[in-house]
């Protein structure tokens, strides 16, 4: 099947800074895909270029096998909640609804009516009175009725306290679970909340993908090994060190492997999604550290 999300060294630069560098990647339809990295790290940046809002400054992306936003077909294929949960704040719940019936050519008005009504959301309030969990779910509710193939969410549940915040995962998994094949790429700093509804992982880290690929797959393939105190260089080749501690008589690494595990006394378990991600953005700011330290010599 034709990737869902391709890109080939793509890169977007604002003035003398940039935001997304040589990304190349491919993301498979009917994944629910986590989008994780620090603040800065060009997470945003590949939604609007994936969505049409932006233009690369370098190499190329294709959405649903097209150029993004190439066209009223290509648009209405993809749906894209804002950081900030868009909605229009002098407008009721109602008008939201009746502008995008007009605006969608595929739009599910009653799918949009029963997401509304489950919510107990008020069709006459103004979406300005609304809570900023209440916005977020009519922000979805509206992308789910327009009956996307790929849903791009950018931190949509960042403001949100912990109930709103299940209940928002709740209704993005639901509308995941309605089609086979659809894709939804949800942006979060929240790795529990990656856990409980992603089965795919996009790390991006200092403007560039560090880590991609289903998460049992990921995870299947890292190890945290505890032994003997020993330097990461005296480990075999085929295991990639992403994190290392050591105390005077003992050494702990997480590591990617592609062979066997050290033999001996040394233990060895598989580190869960969270585990994974923090080690891979400690060893980026470790390094992001160190060249800047380089940097001032």
């Amino acid at each position: 099947m034709t990737a869902v999300i391709e890109a080939n060294g793509l890169g977007k630069r604002y003035k003398g800074r940039w935001a997304l560098a040589e990304c190349t990647l491919s993301i498979p339809a009917g994944r629910v895909v986590g989008l994780v990295g620090p603040n800065g790290a060009g997470k945003s940046t590949l939604l609007n270029l994936a969505c049409g809002q932006l233009k690369p400054t370098t190499g190329t992306i294709r959405v649903l096998g097209h150029e993004p936003g190439d066209g009223p077909g290509q648009l209405a294929r993809v749906g894209f909640v804002a950081q900030d949960t868009p909605v229009y704040a002098g407008l009721s719940v109602a008008d939201h609804l009746r502008f995008g019936a007009r605006m969608n050519p595929a739009w599910d008005h009653e799918a949009a009516q029963r997401r509304i009504e489950r919510l107990g959301l008020d069709p006459q309030q103004k979406a300005g009175r609304l809570s900023g969990g209440q916005r977020a779910q009519l922000a979805l509710a509206l992308a789910a009725a327009k009956q996307p193939d790929l849903l791009l969410l950018d931190e949509p549940v960042a403001a949100l306290d912990p109930l709103a915040r299940r209940s928002f995962l709740h209704g993005l998994t639901e509308f995941a679970a309605e089609r086979e094949g659809r894709t939804i790429v949800l942006s979060s700093h929240v790795i529990a909340d990656l856990e409980r509804v992603c089965d795919y992982l996009l790390l991006i880290s200092g403007a560039r993908v560090r880590l991609a690929g289903p998460c049992e797959d990921l995870i299947a393939e890292h190890y945290r090994i505890v032994g003997p105190r020993r330097a990461a260089s005296a480990l075999s080749p085929h295991l990639s060190v992403v994190q290392e501690d050591h105390t005077d008589h003992q050494s702990a690494f997480l590591v990617r492997a592609t062979g066997p595990l050290p033999e001996g006394n040394w233990q060895a378990e598989r580190p869960d999604l969270e585990d994974l991600v923090l080690a891979y953005l400690a060893r980026d700011r470790q390094t992001h550290n160190s060249q800047d330290r380089e940097d001032l010599r």
